[in-house]
């Protein structure tokens, strides 16, 4: 991984190579079922387009991408790669999505119908992928709303409105392999299977397993898989493995130069609500990021950084755009010097599952939630 640009106070580089590694690993564990990369809220805040290509690169032969805007945008880069977006609100224009030949999911009878009224208007039959609940409890149709919407999928496909090319569901439990949830849900998505049969329903493509489903639990691989976080090299399951363990490594490294080295006596407050007092006389070294660019301030008097080969960890109140690290007495830190926020456990630096523990979250926030503001670097294209 490259260093920080001169000239920025922080950049997140992100190494496609590893993206397209991780991609091939993950793969592997399918079994031979289909790979859709999941690549929604940015692609995990490592960059829309960036990674779709680099995924596709790699085998992938669909994208996954939630909000329907998100897949318009991968349209109009020039990707022409199957594509499935599975959130849309009533009263959103869904013709663009069903001209662009994406692929929308149905999960409710509202939802079938905003797709069927689409396709109806702009003459072009819409390619559905149904959603069954099958244990979750979010988002698809279960009980009496299910038969009505497969009784509905049927006859829309019939008049020629849709072609329903698949079916799917969220697990609630993947990362737990031995929770009864499993079984369960199993059991629901094969009953939905038959359900969509006999309505003469015959679908291409049944997907149900994540990251962790398709790593941990071959039984949910069935037609394709959606992993998502494996593809940054980040374990789905940190209390099973880390991502070594299945083959993986971290995509991003966030990077930032210090701003101000200062030394201070024994006894001073640091930052808001002095939360941290200095034990001794030391130095203090001031890093510019903050909340405002989605470092988590649950992780003030935690996060960990690495200056010089040296871990060190968030001293006291982590600020709106910038929190204050506890050098040591004997440290040579200068202004302009690299701080490492996160990057990869192999090279023995702070890790995003650190960032994960010390904020009391999952790896999949600390990643997403890096502020646009941050600026992105691309690697190993």
């Amino acid at each position: 991984m490259t260093s920080l640009p001169l000239g920025q106070p922080a950049c997140a580089t992100v190494d496609l190579s590893a993206i397209r590694d991780n991609v091939a690993a993950v793969q592997q564990r399918a079994r031979g079922a289909a790979l859709m990369a999941i690549i929604k809220a940015d692609a995990y805040g490592h960059g829309l387009v960036p990674v779709a290509r680099a995924a596709l690169a790699a085998g992938a032969s669909h994208l996954g991408i939630a909000q329907v805007s998100e897949a318009l945008t991968l349209r109009s880069a020039g990707i022409d790669a199957p594509l499935f977006a599975w959130i849309f609100a009533p009263g959103d224009d869904l013709a663009p999505a069903v001209q662009a030949g994406i692929d929308l999911s149905a999960g409710s009878p509202w939802s079938l119908a905003a797709i069927v009224d689409a396709a109806r208007r702009v003459g072009v039959t819409a390619r559905v992928h149904l959603k069954r609940d099958t244990g979750l409890g979010r988002g698809g149709a279960w009980g009496q709303d299910w038969r009505d919407l497969v009784t509905a999928a049927a006859s829309a496909q019939a008049e020629g409105a849709i072609w329903v090319v698949g079916l799917f569901s969220h697990l609630a439990c993947a990362d737990e392999p031995e929770h009864p949830a499993n079984a369960t849900q199993l059991a629901a998505f094969r009953e939905a299977d038959t359900d969509l049969r006999r309505a003469g329903l015959n679908v291409e493509i049944r997907h149900l397993a994540n990251s962790a489903g398709t790593l941990l639990d071959p039984r949910t691989h069935f037609d394709l898989v959606r992993p998502g976080i494996a593809l940054y090299g980040l374990s789905p399951a940190p209390h099973l493995g880390d991502p070594a363990r299945f083959g993986l490594r971290e995509a991003m490294r966030l990077t930032a130069r210090l701003t101000s080295v200062k030394t201070a006596p024994a006894g001073q407050g640091v930052s808001y609500g002095h939360r941290y007092t200095t034990t001794s006389d030391t130095r203090l070294g001031l890093v510019p990021l903050g909340y405002s660019d989605g470092m988590p301030r649950q992780a003030s008097g935690t996060g960990p950084v690495q200056i010089g080969g040296t871990r060190h960890t968030v001293a006291g109140t982590l600020c709106m755009d910038q929190f204050v690290v506890d050098l040591g007495a004997e440290s040579s830190a200068r202004p302009g010097d690299e701080v490492v926020i996160w990057g990869r456990s192999a090279d023995g630096e702070p890790t995003a599952q650190d960032w994960a523990q010390a904020a009391g979250t999952i790896n999949y926030e600390i990643v997403t939630r890096l502020g646009a503001r941050v600026p992105r670097t691309w690697i190993g294209e």
